[in-house]
């Protein structure tokens, strides 16, 4: 235990010695690729510890969360380079100029996006402006009640146990992520970008993975991944069918990604199943958007019967590709472990302050 705490901290310093390093080369250096070059070792280094690398490149090109105009504080960079947040841009006016060019432009979705509008850049414009059904209060109740769920798990189809991952996995993502955008707006007064938007409410594919789930990183394969390759794509197909290659190779990159990441959590040697969960949905999605094209409104189904389509493709695909490589490679198991030695350490620091105060 005092082995993982020592890594633990010298992980967090070395991460925060490059990242001040790198914020000292974007107020020296230009963006481009004479900043990329002295990035580059940084690049390295977090991928081996692992660590965030795309906001880096993003950074070192002046695009991402990490770049600003005027540029932001040091203790704003590490927050935003350390902790999955992005900050608040203030929303764009429209004028009835940017209202016609708007109109003539033509939308190319990227998991929701549009390439050519501005303003689906900021989540407060993409997102949907619907009733929250669940606040936080309750979300924590239903987090607490699922973990005892799994204390009874034998009396339940594996299925059943899988699909109640998918509500579980939400749940703690939403509630870990807002419990750190809190934090950081008490501490820097920065007002953060939702990362989720109901993901339950989504009505389509296009919906959730664009709109609705994980916004930061949607944002983020939109700047690296999408645009370049729409506009590489644009010259070889077309404007109009440029999307669909770009969106494909988006869900490619980010299945990869996730390969990558399981492989840190559980270093097993990945069996590719949640590469095929997305390869899947970017598939899905590709049609989706061919049909939404070819049939227009004419076919259009009501939301409510598309919501719950959405709904159950997404847990039932999550549950035979997404879940089943983190319950064999032990993740969840090693993840309820380290809460549970991260609660002991924070009990001993508490009884240690309380005596030292006495």
């Amino acid at each position: 235990m005092e082995g993982e705490i020592y890594n633990f901290f010298k992980v967090c310093i070395t991460a925060l010695i490059s990242l001040c390093y790198c914020y000292s080369v974007g107020r020296i250096i230009p963006k481009g690729t004479r900043r990329l070059l002295p990035i580059l070792p940084v690049a390295a280094l977090f991928l081996y510890l692992p660590l965030n690398l795309s906001a880096l490149f993003l950074f070192a090109f002046g695009k991402g969360p990490l770049s600003s105009d005027p540029p932001i504080s040091l203790p704003r960079f590490l927050a935003i380079a350390c902790l999955p947040i992005k900050i608040q841009q203030t929303p764009l006016k429209k004028s009835p100029q940017r209202t016609q060019n708007t109109k003539n432009h033509t939308r190319s979705p990227q998991n929701g996006h549009h390439k050519e509008n501005p303003l689906p850049q900021n989540p407060e414009n993409i997102r949907p402006k619907t009733i929250l059904l669940l606040n936080y209060p309750t979300k924590a109740l239903l987090f607490v009640m699922l973990l005892r769920v799994y204390d009874y798990g034998d009396h339940f189809h594996p299925n059943l146990i899988l699909l109640i991952y998918c509500c579980h996995l939400y749940l703690a993502l939403d509630l870990i992520l807002s419990s750190i955008q809190a934090t950081a707006r008490a501490a820097f007064g920065m007002e953060l970008e939702p990362q989720f938007g109901e993901p339950y409410l989504s009505s389509s594919l296009q919906d959730f993975w664009g709109k609705r789930w994980n916004l930061m990183v949607t944002n983020i394969l939109r700047l690296t991944i999408y645009e370049p390759l729409h506009y590489a794509a644009s010259a070889a197909i077309g404007r109009k069918w440029a999307a669909l290659p770009a969106v494909m190779a988006s869900f490619l990159v980010s299945g990869l990604m996730h390969e990558l990441m399981f492989f840190y959590m559980g270093r097993v040697k990945p069996t590719w199943e949640v590469m095929w969960f997305f390869v899947l949905h970017g598939a899905c999605l590709v049609i989706e958007v061919v049909v939404k094209r070819k049939c227009g409104a004419k076919w259009r189904l009501q939301r409510v019967l598309t919501g719950l389509m959405t709904v159950t493709f997404v847990m039932v695909t999550a549950s035979w590709l997404f879940f089943p490589q983190l319950l064999r490679d032990g993740v969840v198991k090693k993840a309820l472990e380290e809460y549970a030695a991260a609660g002991e350490f924070l009990k001993d620091v508490g009884r240690a302050v309380m005596s030292w105060n006495l």
